[in-house]
Protein backbone atom coordinates (compact mmCIF):
# COMPACT_ATOMS: atom_id res chain seq x y z
CA UNK A 1 0.00 0.00 0.00
CA UNK A 2 1.54 3.33 -0.83
CA UNK A 3 0.41 7.10 -0.03
CA UNK A 4 1.09 10.17 -1.79
CA UNK A 5 3.26 11.63 0.77
CA UNK A 6 3.36 15.29 -0.85
CA UNK A 7 -0.65 15.56 -0.73
CA UNK A 8 0.17 14.43 3.11
CA UNK A 9 2.23 17.17 3.71
CA UNK A 10 -0.49 19.75 1.89
CA UNK A 11 -3.56 18.39 4.16
CA UNK A 12 -1.11 18.63 6.80
CA UNK A 13 0.00 22.16 6.30
CA UNK A 14 -4.01 22.85 5.40
CA UNK A 15 -5.16 21.27 8.75
CA UNK A 16 -2.34 23.48 10.61
CA UNK A 17 -3.27 26.26 9.14
CA UNK A 18 -6.77 26.13 9.99
CA UNK A 19 -5.76 25.99 13.22
CA UNK A 20 -3.27 28.51 14.14
CA UNK A 21 -5.13 31.37 11.96
CA UNK A 22 -8.55 30.53 14.08
CA UNK A 23 -6.20 30.89 17.29
CA UNK A 24 -4.43 33.93 16.35
CA UNK A 25 -7.40 35.63 14.93
CA UNK A 26 -9.82 34.58 17.79
CA UNK A 27 -9.76 37.25 20.88
CA UNK A 28 -11.65 36.04 23.92
CA UNK A 29 -12.15 39.25 26.09
CA UNK A 30 -12.75 39.07 29.98
CA UNK A 31 -15.27 41.15 30.61
CA UNK A 32 -15.92 42.58 34.27
CA UNK A 33 -18.65 40.22 35.36
CA UNK A 34 -16.88 36.88 34.21
CA UNK A 35 -17.98 36.69 31.28
CA UNK A 36 -16.05 36.13 27.55
CA UNK A 37 -16.88 38.08 24.31
CA UNK A 38 -15.50 38.05 21.10
CA UNK A 39 -12.74 40.33 19.68
CA UNK A 40 -10.38 39.90 16.41
CA UNK A 41 -7.19 41.53 16.31
CA UNK A 42 -7.79 42.17 12.27
CA UNK A 43 -9.94 44.93 13.75
CA UNK A 44 -7.28 46.88 15.37
CA UNK A 45 -4.41 45.15 13.30
CA UNK A 46 -5.45 45.79 9.40
CA UNK A 47 -1.65 45.62 8.71
CA UNK A 48 -1.83 41.91 9.40
CA UNK A 49 -4.51 41.24 6.79
CA UNK A 50 -1.87 39.58 3.97
CA UNK A 51 -0.56 36.97 6.69
CA UNK A 52 -4.58 35.66 6.50
CA UNK A 53 -3.17 34.66 2.90
CA UNK A 54 -0.72 31.99 4.21
CA UNK A 55 -3.18 30.95 7.35
CA UNK A 56 -6.66 30.72 5.28
CA UNK A 57 -5.87 27.24 3.81
CA UNK A 58 -9.34 25.46 3.03
CA UNK A 59 -8.46 25.54 -0.63
CA UNK A 60 -6.18 23.11 0.13
CA UNK A 61 -8.37 21.26 2.46
CA UNK A 62 -10.69 20.44 -0.56
CA UNK A 63 -7.63 19.85 -3.23
CA UNK A 64 -6.92 16.96 -0.80
CA UNK A 65 -10.27 15.93 -0.33
CA UNK A 66 -10.91 15.48 -4.20
CA UNK A 67 -7.78 14.14 -4.36
CA UNK A 68 -8.32 11.63 -1.83
CA UNK A 69 -11.66 10.81 -2.46
CA UNK A 70 -10.77 9.61 -6.48
CA UNK A 71 -7.86 7.64 -4.95
CA UNK A 72 -10.40 6.22 -2.88
CA UNK A 73 -13.21 5.36 -5.26
CA UNK A 74 -10.58 4.18 -7.94
CA UNK A 75 -9.03 1.46 -5.20
CA UNK A 76 -12.77 0.50 -4.49
CA UNK A 77 -13.82 -2.56 -6.56
CA UNK A 78 -17.29 -3.18 -5.14
CA UNK A 79 -20.51 -0.76 -5.20
CA UNK A 80 -20.16 2.96 -5.26
CA UNK A 81 -22.87 3.04 -2.19
CA UNK A 82 -20.64 1.20 0.10
CA UNK A 83 -17.81 3.58 -0.38
CA UNK A 84 -19.81 6.36 0.23
CA UNK A 85 -21.02 5.09 3.41
CA UNK A 86 -17.90 4.45 4.55
CA UNK A 87 -16.54 7.84 3.69
CA UNK A 88 -19.15 9.81 4.99
CA UNK A 89 -19.05 7.77 8.24
CA UNK A 90 -15.11 8.84 8.82
CA UNK A 91 -16.79 12.65 8.85
CA UNK A 92 -19.94 12.24 10.62
CA UNK A 93 -18.68 9.73 13.62
CA UNK A 94 -16.69 12.65 15.08
CA UNK A 95 -18.88 15.52 14.22
CA UNK A 96 -21.68 13.01 16.44
CA UNK A 97 -19.45 12.94 19.49
CA UNK A 98 -18.21 16.58 19.36
CA UNK A 99 -21.80 17.67 19.56
CA UNK A 100 -22.11 14.18 22.33
CA UNK A 101 -19.44 16.02 24.28
CA UNK A 102 -20.13 19.48 23.68
CA UNK A 103 -24.00 19.12 24.57
CA UNK A 104 -22.48 17.60 28.04
CA UNK A 105 -19.81 20.31 28.63
CA UNK A 106 -22.41 23.08 28.29
CA UNK A 107 -24.80 21.34 30.30
CA UNK A 108 -22.74 21.30 33.17
CA UNK A 109 -21.28 24.81 32.21
CA UNK A 110 -24.81 25.90 32.86
CA UNK A 111 -25.83 24.44 35.92
CA UNK A 112 -22.56 25.79 37.33
CA UNK A 113 -23.36 29.18 36.68
CA UNK A 114 -21.37 30.35 33.66
CA UNK A 115 -22.57 33.82 32.33
CA UNK A 116 -24.71 33.76 29.01
CA UNK A 117 -21.70 35.40 27.20
CA UNK A 118 -19.51 33.10 27.97
CA UNK A 119 -22.36 30.41 26.57
CA UNK A 120 -22.72 31.75 23.12
CA UNK A 121 -19.38 32.52 22.39
CA UNK A 122 -18.32 28.89 22.98
CA UNK A 123 -21.92 27.25 21.24
CA UNK A 124 -20.81 29.57 18.46
CA UNK A 125 -17.42 28.32 18.07
CA UNK A 126 -18.30 24.85 18.59
CA UNK A 127 -20.53 24.98 15.82
CA UNK A 128 -19.49 27.46 13.23
CA UNK A 129 -16.91 25.12 12.49
CA UNK A 130 -19.12 22.42 11.27
CA UNK A 131 -20.08 24.17 8.13
CA UNK A 132 -17.88 22.48 6.28
CA UNK A 133 -19.46 18.96 6.29
CA UNK A 134 -22.61 20.03 3.61
CA UNK A 135 -20.52 21.19 0.78
CA UNK A 136 -17.79 18.43 1.55
CA UNK A 137 -20.48 16.07 1.67
CA UNK A 138 -21.92 16.80 -1.45
CA UNK A 139 -18.71 16.72 -3.37
CA UNK A 140 -17.86 13.58 -2.20
CA UNK A 141 -20.91 12.02 -3.35
CA UNK A 142 -20.63 13.11 -6.63
CA UNK A 143 -16.99 12.43 -7.15
CA UNK A 144 -17.62 10.06 -9.89
CA UNK A 145 -19.53 11.95 -12.39
CA UNK A 146 -16.66 15.42 -11.28
CA UNK A 147 -14.45 12.93 -12.71
CA UNK A 148 -15.87 11.82 -15.71
CA UNK A 149 -16.74 15.52 -16.41
CA UNK A 150 -12.65 15.89 -16.40
CA UNK A 151 -12.00 13.11 -18.24
CA UNK A 152 -14.68 14.63 -21.44
CA UNK A 153 -13.99 18.18 -20.95
CA UNK A 154 -10.95 19.20 -19.55
CA UNK A 155 -9.75 20.87 -16.16
CA UNK A 156 -10.41 24.46 -17.54
CA UNK A 157 -13.68 23.81 -18.91
CA UNK A 158 -15.19 21.84 -15.70
CA UNK A 159 -14.25 24.79 -13.21
CA UNK A 160 -15.73 27.19 -15.67
CA UNK A 161 -18.86 27.22 -14.15
CA UNK A 162 -17.98 27.53 -10.98
CA UNK A 163 -16.01 30.21 -11.21
CA UNK A 164 -19.07 32.09 -13.12
CA UNK A 165 -21.35 31.01 -10.29
CA UNK A 166 -19.16 32.93 -8.05
CA UNK A 167 -18.36 35.90 -10.41
CA UNK A 168 -21.85 36.23 -10.84
CA UNK A 169 -23.18 36.27 -6.63
CA UNK A 170 -20.43 38.89 -6.04
CA UNK A 171 -21.80 41.35 -8.41
CA UNK A 172 -24.77 40.99 -7.39
CA UNK A 173 -23.71 41.16 -3.97
CA UNK A 174 -22.47 45.22 -5.00
CA UNK A 175 -25.27 45.85 -7.40
CA UNK A 176 -27.88 45.05 -3.94
CA UNK A 177 -28.33 47.70 -1.58
CA UNK A 178 -25.75 46.75 1.79
CA UNK A 179 -27.27 43.95 4.50
CA UNK A 180 -29.14 41.94 1.27
CA UNK A 181 -28.45 38.47 1.69
CA UNK A 182 -28.39 36.13 -0.90
CA UNK A 183 -28.34 32.02 -0.30
CA UNK A 184 -25.25 30.74 0.04
CA UNK A 185 -24.82 29.18 -3.09
CA UNK A 186 -21.12 30.19 -3.56
CA UNK A 187 -20.07 28.10 -0.21
CA UNK A 188 -20.98 25.10 -2.69
CA UNK A 189 -19.40 26.74 -5.82
CA UNK A 190 -16.34 28.17 -4.42
CA UNK A 191 -14.96 25.57 -2.83
CA UNK A 192 -15.90 22.67 -5.98
CA UNK A 193 -13.19 24.78 -7.58
CA UNK A 194 -9.86 23.09 -5.44
CA UNK A 195 -11.60 20.18 -5.22
CA UNK A 196 -11.81 19.62 -8.54
CA UNK A 197 -8.29 20.30 -8.54
CA UNK A 198 -7.84 17.47 -6.71
CA UNK A 199 -9.88 15.06 -8.58
CA UNK A 200 -7.44 15.89 -11.48
CA UNK A 201 -4.49 16.00 -9.77
CA UNK A 202 -5.21 12.33 -8.64
CA UNK A 203 -6.41 11.08 -12.42
CA UNK A 204 -2.55 12.87 -13.45
CA UNK A 205 -4.02 15.57 -15.13
CA UNK A 206 -2.27 18.19 -12.98
CA UNK A 207 1.50 17.04 -13.70
CA UNK A 208 4.88 18.47 -14.46
CA UNK A 209 6.18 21.63 -12.98
CA UNK A 210 4.99 23.53 -16.29
CA UNK A 211 1.03 23.10 -15.17
CA UNK A 212 1.72 23.81 -11.39
CA UNK A 213 3.46 26.80 -12.39
CA UNK A 214 0.54 27.93 -14.84
CA UNK A 215 -1.91 27.82 -11.68
CA UNK A 216 0.12 29.35 -9.50
CA UNK A 217 0.68 32.32 -11.78
CA UNK A 218 -3.01 32.45 -12.96
CA UNK A 219 -3.76 32.77 -9.32
CA UNK A 220 -1.76 35.30 -8.52
CA UNK A 221 -2.40 37.34 -11.13
CA UNK A 222 -6.10 36.79 -10.04
CA UNK A 223 -5.52 37.94 -6.93
CA UNK A 224 -3.94 41.15 -7.89
CA UNK A 225 -7.15 42.09 -10.67
CA UNK A 226 -9.24 41.38 -7.66
CA UNK A 227 -7.24 43.51 -4.97
CA UNK A 228 -7.56 46.53 -7.60
CA UNK A 229 -11.22 45.81 -8.24
CA UNK A 230 -11.41 46.85 -4.58
CA UNK A 231 -12.23 43.20 -2.67
CA UNK A 232 -11.10 43.29 1.02
CA UNK A 233 -6.99 42.48 1.32
CA UNK A 234 -8.19 39.82 4.20
CA UNK A 235 -8.57 36.40 3.54
CA UNK A 236 -11.21 36.17 6.36
CA UNK A 237 -14.09 37.96 7.69
CA UNK A 238 -13.26 40.96 9.65
CA UNK A 239 -15.81 42.43 12.09
CA UNK A 240 -17.42 45.71 11.39
CA UNK A 241 -16.55 44.83 7.96
CA UNK A 242 -19.53 45.13 5.15
CA UNK A 243 -17.48 42.75 2.90
CA UNK A 244 -16.05 39.56 3.68
CA UNK A 245 -14.12 37.12 1.47
CA UNK A 246 -14.88 34.21 3.33
CA UNK A 247 -18.69 34.59 4.54
CA UNK A 248 -19.79 33.51 1.71
CA UNK A 249 -16.13 32.80 -0.06
CA UNK A 250 -15.60 35.37 -2.90
CA UNK A 251 -13.51 35.14 -6.25
CA UNK A 252 -10.47 36.25 -4.22
CA UNK A 253 -10.95 32.85 -1.68
CA UNK A 254 -11.33 31.09 -5.33
CA UNK A 255 -8.08 32.88 -6.62
CA UNK A 256 -6.29 32.15 -3.28
CA UNK A 257 -7.54 28.48 -3.50
CA UNK A 258 -5.87 27.77 -6.83
CA UNK A 259 -2.68 29.94 -6.10
CA UNK A 260 -2.12 27.73 -2.93
CA UNK A 261 -2.87 24.81 -5.12
CA UNK A 262 -0.31 25.39 -7.83
CA UNK A 263 2.41 26.62 -5.20
CA UNK A 264 2.00 23.15 -3.44
CA UNK A 265 2.58 21.03 -6.54
CA UNK A 266 5.53 23.35 -7.38
CA UNK A 267 6.68 22.00 -3.73
CA UNK A 268 6.12 19.15 -4.36
CA UNK A 269 9.81 17.46 -4.69
CA UNK A 270 10.66 19.34 -1.91
CA UNK A 271 7.90 17.92 0.58
CA UNK A 272 9.11 14.65 -0.85
CA UNK A 273 12.55 15.12 0.49
CA UNK A 274 11.17 16.97 3.35
CA UNK A 275 9.33 13.65 4.72
CA UNK A 276 11.94 11.40 4.50
CA UNK A 277 13.07 12.73 7.67
CA UNK A 278 11.70 10.75 10.79
CA UNK A 279 10.45 13.61 12.69
CA UNK A 280 8.92 15.49 9.22
CA UNK A 281 7.37 12.16 8.64
CA UNK A 282 5.85 11.10 11.67
CA UNK A 283 4.18 14.52 12.43
CA UNK A 284 2.44 14.51 9.23
CA UNK A 285 1.26 11.16 9.33
CA UNK A 286 -0.75 11.43 13.21
CA UNK A 287 -1.78 14.97 11.99
CA UNK A 288 -3.32 13.19 9.09
CA UNK A 289 -4.14 10.29 11.00
CA UNK A 290 -6.60 12.60 13.19
CA UNK A 291 -7.32 15.56 10.75
CA UNK A 292 -10.64 15.93 11.22
CA UNK A 293 -10.91 15.22 14.84
CA UNK A 294 -8.37 18.07 15.02
CA UNK A 295 -10.38 19.75 12.78
CA UNK A 296 -13.39 19.54 14.92
CA UNK A 297 -12.04 20.36 18.54
CA UNK A 298 -9.69 23.38 17.83
CA UNK A 299 -12.18 25.73 18.86
CA UNK A 300 -13.39 24.01 21.26
CA UNK A 301 -10.13 23.91 23.20
CA UNK A 302 -9.75 27.49 22.33
CA UNK A 303 -12.54 28.03 24.55
CA UNK A 304 -12.30 25.63 27.21
CA UNK A 305 -8.64 26.59 28.33
CA UNK A 306 -9.88 30.82 28.00
CA UNK A 307 -13.11 29.38 30.63
CA UNK A 308 -10.74 27.81 32.92
CA UNK A 309 -8.17 29.90 33.59
CA UNK A 310 -10.74 32.88 33.89
CA UNK A 311 -12.13 31.08 36.97
CA UNK A 312 -8.28 31.79 38.57
CA UNK A 313 -9.27 35.41 38.40
CA UNK A 314 -6.71 36.77 36.91
CA UNK A 315 -6.43 38.23 33.35
CA UNK A 316 -3.85 36.68 31.53
CA UNK A 317 -2.74 38.73 28.69
CA UNK A 318 -3.38 37.15 25.51
CA UNK A 319 -5.91 34.84 26.45
CA UNK A 320 -8.41 37.19 28.25
CA UNK A 321 -7.07 40.83 27.54
CA UNK A 322 -8.63 42.81 23.89
CA UNK A 323 -6.61 42.15 20.83
CA UNK A 324 -5.67 45.63 20.46
CA UNK A 325 -2.31 45.81 19.49
CA UNK A 326 0.76 44.33 18.64
CA UNK A 327 1.64 43.18 22.28
CA UNK A 328 -1.92 40.76 22.34
CA UNK A 329 -0.44 39.13 19.49
CA UNK A 330 2.98 38.36 20.91
CA UNK A 331 1.42 37.07 23.90
CA UNK A 332 -1.08 34.61 21.61
CA UNK A 333 1.87 32.72 20.29
CA UNK A 334 3.11 32.21 24.07
CA UNK A 335 0.04 30.35 24.57
CA UNK A 336 -0.25 28.02 21.32
CA UNK A 337 1.70 25.62 23.31
CA UNK A 338 -0.59 24.93 25.65
CA UNK A 339 -3.80 24.93 23.11
CA UNK A 340 -1.30 22.67 21.05
CA UNK A 341 -0.80 20.01 24.15
CA UNK A 342 -4.85 20.60 25.66
CA UNK A 343 -5.72 19.02 21.47
CA UNK A 344 -3.11 16.66 21.37
CA UNK A 345 -4.65 14.91 24.61
CA UNK A 346 -8.09 15.31 23.36
CA UNK A 347 -7.53 14.03 19.85
CA UNK A 348 -5.28 11.66 21.05
CA UNK A 349 -7.88 10.05 24.04
CA UNK A 350 -10.78 10.43 21.75
CA UNK A 351 -8.93 8.28 18.72
CA UNK A 352 -10.17 4.67 18.05
CA UNK A 353 -7.52 1.23 18.43
CA UNK A 354 -6.13 0.63 15.19
CA UNK A 355 -6.54 -3.65 14.32
CA UNK A 356 -4.02 -5.41 15.02
CA UNK A 357 -2.04 -7.63 13.10
CA UNK A 358 -1.37 -11.28 14.86
CA UNK A 359 2.55 -10.53 15.23
CA UNK A 360 1.26 -7.50 17.54
CA UNK A 361 1.88 -4.61 14.86
CA UNK A 362 -0.71 -2.09 14.42
CA UNK A 363 -2.74 -1.33 10.96
CA UNK A 364 -3.33 1.94 10.26
CA UNK A 365 -6.90 2.74 9.15
CA UNK A 366 -7.24 2.53 5.16
CA UNK A 367 -6.72 6.23 4.07
CA UNK A 368 -7.80 8.28 0.96
CA UNK A 369 -4.56 8.26 -0.68
CA UNK A 370 -3.61 4.47 -0.78
CA UNK A 371 -3.31 2.56 -4.21
CA UNK A 372 -4.91 -0.18 -5.28
CA UNK A 373 -4.01 -3.64 -3.31
CA UNK A 374 -0.57 -4.97 -4.35
CA UNK A 375 -0.90 -8.16 -5.82
CA UNK A 376 -0.13 -11.56 -3.19
CA UNK A 377 3.33 -12.00 -2.04
CA UNK A 378 3.75 -15.55 -3.64
CA UNK A 379 1.34 -17.42 -6.34
CA UNK A 380 0.77 -21.11 -7.00
CA UNK A 381 2.33 -20.57 -10.41
CA UNK A 382 5.32 -18.50 -11.73
CA UNK A 383 5.24 -16.32 -14.38
CA UNK A 384 8.27 -14.24 -15.92
CA UNK A 385 11.78 -15.35 -17.32
CA UNK A 386 13.10 -17.82 -15.36
CA UNK A 387 16.42 -16.52 -14.52
CA UNK A 388 14.53 -13.50 -12.13
CA UNK A 389 14.95 -14.16 -8.28
CA UNK A 390 12.13 -14.41 -5.91
CA UNK A 391 12.36 -12.92 -2.59
CA UNK A 392 9.28 -13.95 0.13
CA UNK A 393 9.08 -12.69 3.60
CA UNK A 394 7.12 -14.43 5.82
CA UNK A 395 6.55 -14.21 9.55
CA UNK A 396 7.88 -16.82 11.99
CA UNK A 397 4.45 -16.61 13.74
CA UNK A 398 2.69 -18.27 10.50
CA UNK A 399 3.75 -21.79 9.88
CA UNK A 400 1.50 -22.82 7.17
CA UNK A 401 2.82 -19.28 4.94
CA UNK A 402 5.65 -20.72 5.56
CA UNK A 403 5.59 -24.10 4.59
CA UNK A 404 3.83 -22.89 1.70
CA UNK A 405 6.74 -20.49 0.67
CA UNK A 406 9.21 -23.45 1.21
CA UNK A 407 7.01 -25.26 -1.58
CA UNK A 408 7.24 -23.25 -4.44
CA UNK A 409 10.13 -23.11 -6.74
CA UNK A 410 13.59 -20.68 -6.00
Amino acid sequence: MSRDRAVDALRAYAIGGVVLGHWLVTGLVLTGDGGLHQASPLTALPGLAPVTWVLQTLGLFFFTAGFGSTRSLAGHRAGSGGWLARRLRRLLLPTVALLGVGAAVLLAATVAGTSDDTLSVALRLAVSPLWFLVPLAFLVAVTSPLLAAVRRWGVARSVAPAVAVVAAVDLTVRLLPAGTHLPPVTVLAAWSVPYLLGVAHADGRLRGRRVAGTLAAGGVAALGALLALGYPVSAVGVPGAGVSNLNPPSLLAVALAVTQVGLGLLARPTLERLLTRPLPGRAVTEVNRHAVRIYLWHQPILVTVTALTARSGLTLPGLHTAPDGPGWVLARFGWLPLLAAALVTVVRTGRTRSARQPGGGGVASRSAEYAATAPPVYAHRRSGPPDLQEVIAVRDSDPPSRGRADGQPR
